[in-house]
């Protein structure tokens, strides 16, 4: 559970222990955690100094909203990271879509796969919190390097956001409140259209270094920053999915006719070889627009929820308060 040398496989209780009772020790006796409601459980603690270098996770697609991703970095009290685990493996509406990234890659039948490198210089710490009533079970692993950090290698951060619904004419903010040096390297969207219609007219906008009321960088429609185009349509009259290794919008869930009825989609962009490097800070907003009948912009009133990766040095600010359940719940 620690980590340690030689000490793998000695558990003598755990969830397999029923199904190994006539092997014994070392014969998967805890291969994963019970995860108790209103609980919060480490799965990393690592007092030296070292980087994450992947991190594998599972369970079920009904917990990816109610259980809570948390990393600490050298001693710090506030979180880092603080992400629904479904949203931070970008597969926000809990229900399994695959991803073929370069940063996330998601495998059937829901095997989360993280390679996000997470430099710490003293001490790391992971959390997973239950924030439901009921008791959760997650299988996981986290493989890094105790090795020394360079003295200008920032640290991992990632944040989740959700506007439900959008305020008529308000944009979503996907981050704000980033101060200090860093560069922004990422962006998954959960996104439901409250309307008929197309929804992806919005403009992207990275406030950096002191802009005020216009941003350094203004995108030309939601699709085009996720490295789309005219609609993601294709063929003619359907969405087209694309997974790749830096951008994807790699899942459209449709109505389907009874109790599902608007149309959900994933989409992620990860800026690796176009990062967005700030100096003091960093604000980034989404527009949610559609087509009034008269071809006019019609705001639009959608469930938006982000999640911003970034690298900074500390300190950083603290995050919003995380929603209750019933607010980040998929519904």
């Amino acid at each position: 559970m620690n980590g340690a040398k030689g000490k793998g496989g000695m558990a003598v209780s755990g969830t397999g222990e029923a199904y190994a009772r006539d092997l014994g020790i070392g014969w998967k006796v805890s291969p994963s955690i019970y995860i108790d409601g209103n609980s919060l459980f480490t799965i990393a603690e690592i007092g030296e100094s070292g980087c994450i270098q992947h991190i594998w996770m599972t369970c079920h697609p009904s917990a990816w909203r109610s259980l809570i991703i948390r990393m600490y970095w050298d001693g710090e009290e506030e979180p880092s990271v603080e992400v629904p685990i479904g949203d931070f493996f970008c597969n926000g509406w809990c229900e399994r879509s695959n991803v073929n990234s370069l940063m996330v890659a998601v495998n059937p039948a829901g095997g989360f796969n993280c390679y996000w490198e997470m430099p710490f210089r003293k001490h790391a710490r992971i959390t997973v919190e239950n924030i439901n009533n009921k008791s959760e079970v997650l299988f996981y692993q986290i493989d890094y390097a105790l090795t020394e950090v360079p003295n200008d290698a920032a640290y991992f951060h990632a944040l989740w956001r959700r506007s439900n619904p959008l305020a008529y004419k308000d944009v979503h903010t996907i981050l704000d409140g980033v101060t200090g040096q860093g560069h922004f390297v990422g962006t998954y969207l959960a996104w439901q259209s409250n309307n008929t219609g197309w929804w992806g007219e919005g403009e992207i906008k990275v406030y950096m270094d002191g802009d005020s009321d216009f941003p350094t960088i203004c995108g030309t429609g939601t699709e085009d920053y996720f490295g789309g185009a005219w609609n993601f349509e294709h063929p003619q009259g359907e969405y087209g999915t694309y997974s790749t290794a830096f951008l994807g919008f790699h899942q459209v869930i449709k109505p389907d006719g009874l109790y599902r009825s608007q149309q959900r989609f994933g989409m992620y962009r990860w800026h690796i070889m176009d990062p967005i490097r700030f100096q003091r800070d960093l604000r980034i907003t989404i527009q949610a627009l559609g087509w009034r009948n008269d071809g006019r912009y019609l705001p639009l009133k959608d469930d938006i929820a982000s999640t911003a990766f970034w690298y900074q040095a500390e300190p950083h600010q603290a995050f919003p308060k995380l929603p209750v359940n019933d607010d980040l719940e998929v519904n």
